[in-house]
């Protein structure tokens, strides 16, 4: 059974907090506990957002894999960059009155960024810009985006990113993401995914068999190399963190339009002035494919 893997404005630093987390979190459509969708196509896992979160004030070190709220789900990301992070677009398009993805991504003001891997943040920072390819609204081609930061973190690492060396067939990968199955009775945090082998490549995805839950939406595949070939955009899941079945990731190295678009944001050049971004031509299907028998 296939299922999708994933507010106030925020200032230009990071915001510490010192209180407690008062409200449970609720799931609905694509969360947590949801009812799950029929095994026809993937849909992406993110998940709902919590109306009330409370941050304790604690610094955890230097996590590079980070969470992502909005008013509509919670989903994971990726610091590739002091002020960039590395996500999916379906976890920052605006839905409907029936939950139905839209074409437009939400305001910049309605994203934050929560900073630690444990239960609770220790902190948090905003957004400038965000950057998507015109496809991917709904997961499929196009699935990633990139977060521009309000303020460069200093003192958090980044993963870095296979741009050129795409992923093969029989490779395996790690994902890792802040979600959440309704047997993992544990709380938010983040976790590190069982290893899974690439059972095909795509033009511009990947699939494997993978165990992953609503909310690692947008959070990454690493290579063994400990580069980030993939993000994850949607898979199949039953409520059971053990469960590994087929999740469909973004291939990093196929949307290098959206990593040089972003990258000229972050040099102060204005979001309204880049260039369109390409690789939503062409069917997926006509790509070429190349698959491994499990």
């Amino acid at each position: 059974m296939l299922t999708l893997a994933g507010t106030f404005q925020m200032g230009a630093t990071v915001r510490y907090w010192s209180q407690v987390l008062l409200s449970p979190l609720f799931a609905s459509g694509c969360a947590a506990f949801a009812t799950a969708l029929p095994p026809v196509e993937p849909v992406p896992a993110a998940m709902v957002a919590p109306p009330d979160l409370i941050y304790l004030d604690r610094s955890l070190g230097n996590d590079a894999i980070v969470r992502i709220t909005t008013p509509y789900v919670a989903c994971t990301g990726t610091l590739i960059a002091e002020d960039r992070v590395l996500t999916a677009h379906h976890c920052l398009a605006k839905r409907d009155g029936d939950e139905r993805y839209l074409e437009q991504i939400i305001d910049v003001d309605d994203v934050r960024v929560e900073l630690g891997g444990d239960y609770l943040p220790w902190g948090e920072i905003g957004v400038r810009a965000i950057v998507t390819p015109p496809c991917g609204h709904g997961s499929g081609v196009g699935d990633i985006a990139i977060l521009v930061l309000r303020a460069p973190l200093k003192d958090l690492s980044t993963l870095p990113i296979s741009e050129e060396q795409g992923p093969s067939a029989g490779e395996e990968v790690w994902p890792i993401g802040f979600g959440t199955c309704a047997d993992s009775g544990d709380g938010i945090r983040r976790r590190s995914r069982p290893e899974a082998e690439i059972t095909a490549v795509l033009g511009t995805r990947f699939q494997s068999l993978s165990a992953i839950c609503p909310g690692d939406s947008g959070g990454p595949a690493l290579n063994q190399q400990g580069a980030v070939v993939g993000v994850i955009s949607r898979s199949a899941m039953d409520g059971e963190e053990a469960t590994a079945s087929r999740t469909e990731f973004t291939r990093v190295d196929r949307w290098q339009d959206v990593f040089a678009n972003a990258q000229r944001i972050s040099d102060g050049e204005s979001p309204a002035e880049q260039p369109p971004i390409a690789g939503c031509e062409s069917p997926e299907l006509s790509e070429s494919t190349a698959s491994r028998s499990r």
